[in-house]
């Protein structure tokens, strides 16, 4: 691993929209993440095709080491953490993308690995899907909207997961002899 967030997986299921799985490639990088996996993408979203190879703007290295699963099951078998996405309410406990971040980064730091799962722009993940999760996290949101864009609500977790590391690259350097 060349990141100390390389233990996080970013995981998308059935997504739609090509453009959507390179904004989301785009969304990692930025943040130092690296691992994507799609999960039965529709036949225009591979992480291949054109469309999100535009969206991904100096992120192709993202999309081309991306792996594609027939089954979220196995796309999670090897991880520690799972933590499912909702727009749902009322399903029981869930974090929000700070909270989520700050439990988990250390863990991850230390050698854990988690993956962070996404549901298709249209349906979000199915009860199956959500049985997977040992956490769930929700963006909380002002608006009565059900749910944001699929890229946009990755590149929010990717965002809280660097902020939460930060304190952490700033102890390392600061250990590191001059």
């Amino acid at each position: 691993m060349s990141h100390p967030l390389d233990g996080f997986r970013i995981v998308l299921v059935r997504p739609h929209y090509p453009e959507n799985v390179g904004a989301a490639a785009r969304a990692m990088k930025t943040m130092g993440l690296s691992q994507l996996v799609v999960v039965r993408p529709s036949r225009l979203a591979s992480p291949r095709h054109e469309l999100a190879c535009k969206m991904a703007v100096k992120a192709w290295d993202v999309l081309e080491a991306a792996q594609e699963a027939d089954s979220l099951a196995a796309a999670v078998l090897d991880v520690d953490t799972v933590a499912v996405t909702t727009g749902r309410t009322g399903i029981g406990p869930v974090q929000s993308p700070r909270s989520f971040a700050e439990d988990c980064v250390p863990k991850v730091i230390g050698g854990a690995s988690a993956a962070i799962v996404f549901g298709n722009e249209k349906t979000g993940l199915s009860r199956d899907d959500m049985r997977l999760g040992t956490r769930s996290v929700r963006v909380p949101m002002a608006a009565p909207q059900p749910s944001i864009n699929l890229a946009q609500a990755v590149q929010i977790i990717s965002y809280e997961l660097f902020v939460a590391y930060l304190p952490h690259r700033a102890l390392r350097a600061a250990e590191e002899p001059a």
